[in-house]
Parts: structure tokens; C-alpha cells; sequence
């Protein structure tokens, strides 16, 4: 990979990690259609903690906020009512099913699922679950509403993106919306639920950096960077978006995209 390579794809997952149009699916379909070879699953785990780094700069404030007051909360029972205090204890139990289904189909998300027809597949389907979501939910709660049971739920939707073309903010934004969340609430909590899961997916993968066949250290390093500075962009405008927008955008532009690669598949243009 050179550095143009490594810059197109740090642009690609700034933009497409907190979009809920897929980054994975993105790092796997734009180097096939520029006739790059595949970075693998390792180098897209890696240059996450780049948009991971921008959201724990982006909501520093909260994070502190939630980690003292949860932490305080352990040895000061009136605390443990508060939404900080609360809120630690959602993120960190959300965390837990992707966590454990990471672990139990690596190989699988490793190898099988970076298939093209199940990424533009994924694309469709959860563009389509993304539209019912927003249609259907009552979109009447706040993040101040969440209690562990919709904590729960929506750490359940984030294990879907395991499987690249589902999208993690997009699947627990759906989660969310169907729970009868704000669209703004949704993202809020599906960006601070992402931060351990996608850190410690990051973490386990570096060690595969730089190994025979891989993606060598500095473009990856390149990747990271450049991932950081666009994904903080991206947080930004996608909050103030949809909190006066709908998510038809990106449904529409999943669907087409989908079905424009499920195509090109169909006719041998690309191979999967």
C-alpha cells in the first residue's frame, strides 16, 4: 500500500464511521472497485481507534463526566440513580455482546464475511431496517431516558456490524429509533457506546500490523491519522443533521449502493 492508498482509505473511514453506511463495508469495496488489493480485517480494526481518538476528543467532556461520577457512584449509593453514573454502567454492559461475539466468530468475520455479495447485501437490508427504524419509532426519548433494559437492546444491535455492509452506528441507531429514541439521541449514545468496543477491537488487532501479507506500519500510521482529523468532521455534521433531518439519505444512498455492487457482481464486472 502507498501513501495515496492509505490516505483514500483514512478519508473513507472518517466519513463512513459514524455515517450508518458501513466503514468496513466501505475499506472492502473501494479498494476492489480501484483494483487495490484488500487491506484485510486487521488494518480496518486498526485505523478505527483514529475516529475512536476523534470521538473521545468530540464528547471529552461527557466521558469524563460519566467515567468520575460512575466511579464515585461505587462507594456513594445516592450517586448510583444519577444518568452519568448509569451511563457507565450501559456502556460498559453493552459492550459485552459484541465482545463476546467477536471473539466467537473471528475467523468467520475474518475470512467469510468479507465476501462481496453478503457486504452489498448488508447494504440493502439494513438500509431498508434503517428506513423502518425511523418510520416506525415514536422518536420521543432522550439520551436522559435510557434505562438498562434499552441499554441492553441497543449493545445487542451493535454485534450486527460484525458482519461488514451492516454498519455499527447504523445498527444501533436502528436499535435505538425502534426503542422510540430521538434521532440525535440515537447517534449521541451510538457514539459513546462504540468507544470500548471498537478500542478494544483495535487493540487486539495491532498486533497483526506489519505482518507477511499485511498492510506495513506506516501506511497504517497514515490510515489512523488521516481517519482521525475527517471522522471528527464527520461527528459534528451528522449531530447537527439529524437532529432536523431524516435518515432517507443514507437509506437511499445504501440501497443504491448495494444493489449497484450486487449488479456489477452479477455481471462479472468485479469478483466478490
Amino acid at each position: 500500500m502507498d501513501v495515496l492508498q492509505a490516505v483514500v482509505l483514512g478519508v473513507v473511514q472518517g466519513l463512513t464511521e459514524f455515517l450508518p453506511i458501513s466503514s468496513s463495508a466501505h475499506l472492502l469495496i473501494v479498494p476492489k472497485l480501484l483494483g487495490w488489493s484488500d487491506p484485510g480485517a486487521a488494518f480496518t480494526a486498526v485505523i478505527q481507534l483514529g475516529t475512536m481518538l476523534a470521538v473521545v476528543i468530540y464528547f471529552w467532556r461527557d466521558i469524563v463526566r460519566i467515567v468520575w461520577t460512575w466511579l464515585r457512584s461505587l462507594w456513594t449509593p445516592e450517586l448510583r440513580d444519577d444518568l452519568d453514573a448509569r451511563m457507565g454502567w450501559y456502556i460498559m454492559l453493552g459492550t459485552i455482546p459484541i465482545s463476546v461475539a467477536g471473539l466467537l466468530f473471528k475467523d468467520a468475520i475474518e475470512g467469510p464475511a468479507r465476501n462481496l455479495w453478503l457486504n452489498a447485501s448488508m447494504l440493502v437490508v439494513f438500509g431498508l431496517l434503517l428506513l423502518a427504524a425511523d418510520q416506525m419509532g415514536r422518536k420521543k426519548k432522550e439520551v436522559a431516558d435510557l434505562d438498562m433494559r434499552d441499554g441492553l437492546i441497543i449493545g445487542a444491535w451493535q454485534m450486527l456490524p460484525l458482519i461488514p455492509g451492516a454498519s455499527r452506528s447504523g445498527s444501533t441507531m436502528t436499535g435505538a429509533l425502534f426503542l422510540g429514541y430521538t434521532r440525535e439521541a440515537a447517534a449521541r449514545y451510538s457514539f459513546l457506546l462504540s468507544i470500548p468496543a471498537v478500542v478494544l477491537s483495535g487493540l487486539f488487532e495491532l498486533r497483526h500490523v506489519g505482518d507477511g501479507g499485511g498492510v506495513p506500519v506506516a501506511p497504517t500510521l497514515i490510515a489512523t491519522v488521516v481517519s482521525f482529523a475527517v471522522g471528527y468532521a464527520s461527528i459534528a455534521w451528522l449531530l447537527r443533521y439529524v437532529a432536523r433531518h431524516s435518515t432517507i439519505v443514507f437509506v437511499v444512498y445504501r440501497v443504491f449502493a448495494g444493489t449497484f455492487l450486487l449488479t456489477l457482481l452479477a455481471l462479472g464486472v468485479i469478483s466478490s
